[in-house]
């Protein structure tokens, strides 16, 4: 089964491709960023036309952080719907049979009941520091549904929690909080700082998963989930972000303060996704938070040894 990844170099697409080569019944295409601007719509159907994948893995997309979401909404809306648009309708045209979406657990409204079901989708306000960048994953799950209602494709939709991995942005203008807390407390440590400044109180709540995990969940649901309805993708766990950063200081060996910007946004207060629903189906995250940022922060380090 040839299996287009687009997005391969990103956090999720590294990690789909380490899954496919792990399995002798597939193989990925993709094409950077240079080769391939997922924004133009006749390149997309050209490079579809030329390479006619079995399955595609949508993986691509304008992802940042609370600060990056809130800065910039015209870029997280525009640009995310037309690549889901682009690569949905050449898709079509070309005659792929499966498709994955990847969603965000941010699209489910910001009060929303815990743990949060799947049908719980549009029921609510969403959080607005990121609302932009929900609503255009909404609209592509929407048009999930709307070419299976249309054309019978067996296209379906999965909603991530939140992610972190080895190959993560550690920039500290767009990047998410649990890679953004590692370079932080990395560099307070190299520069003795007494004190660590994080935004807001640390007292949302927020669910982790590696992207190791999720790569396996997608190729087992890639194969076995055929409906309308998306499925949530987690760990089953959350903690404070307070928790968080505490543990991820431990693991970097930062022995300062740490203090909380309350003048900053916390976001939506809780994000635990109910995942029973791919529970049932056999599948379950296998590694543990504390081992998954440890290894994190190690390939981090590596990084940072190779820039100087």
């Amino acid at each position: 089964m040839r299996v287009y990844v687009a997005g391969h170099n990103g956090l999720v697409g590294r990690a789909l491709i380490r899954a496919i080569e792990a399995s002798p019944d597939l193989e990925w295409i993709g094409a950077t960023h240079s080769e391939l601007d997922l924004l133009d719509g006749e390149a997309v159907q050209s490079f579809l036309e030329q390479n006619t994948p079995d399955l595609i893995l949508m993986a691509a997309a304008k992802v940042g952080g609370i600060g990056a979401n809130y800065r910039y909404p015209v870029e997280f809306l525009l640009d995310n719907l037309t690549i889901q648009n682009n690569i949905m309708k050449s898709a079509h045209d070309v005659g792929t049979k499966k498709l994955v979406f990847l969603g965000s657990s941010c699209i489910y409204p910001k009060f929303c009941e815990q743990p949060i079901k799947e049908e719980y989708l549009l029921t609510g306000e969403l959080e607005p520091t990121n609302d932009a960048y929900a609503i255009a994953k909404i609209a592509g799950i929407k048009l999930i549904q709307s070419y299976r209602r249309e054309y019978r494709h067996s296209w379906i939709s999965v909603m991530p929690t939140n992610l972190y991995g080895p190959d993560d942005n550690f920039d500290p203008d767009t990047s998410h909080v649990l890679p953004a807390m590692i370079a932080k407390f990395h560099k307070a440590k190299l520069a003795g700082e007494p004190f660590v400044n994080l935004w807001g109180s640390g007292k949302p709540r927020r669910e982790f998963l590696h992207v190791d995990d999720l790569a396996n969940a997608i190729l087992m649901l890639a194969m076995s989930y055929n409906d309308a309805i998306p499925i949530n993708i987690g760990s089953g766990e959350d903690l404070e972000i307070s928790e968080l950063a505490h543990m991820i200081s431990g693991i970097v060996g930062y022995p300062g303060e740490i203090k909380w910007n309350t003048e900053m946004p916390d976001g939506t207060p809780r994000k635990l996704l109910d995942i029973s629903k791919i529970s049932a189906l056999g599948w379950q995250p296998t590694i543990p938070l504390a081992y998954g940022i440890q290894s994190v922060y190690e390939s981090y380090c590596e990084g940072q040894v190779a820039k100087q």
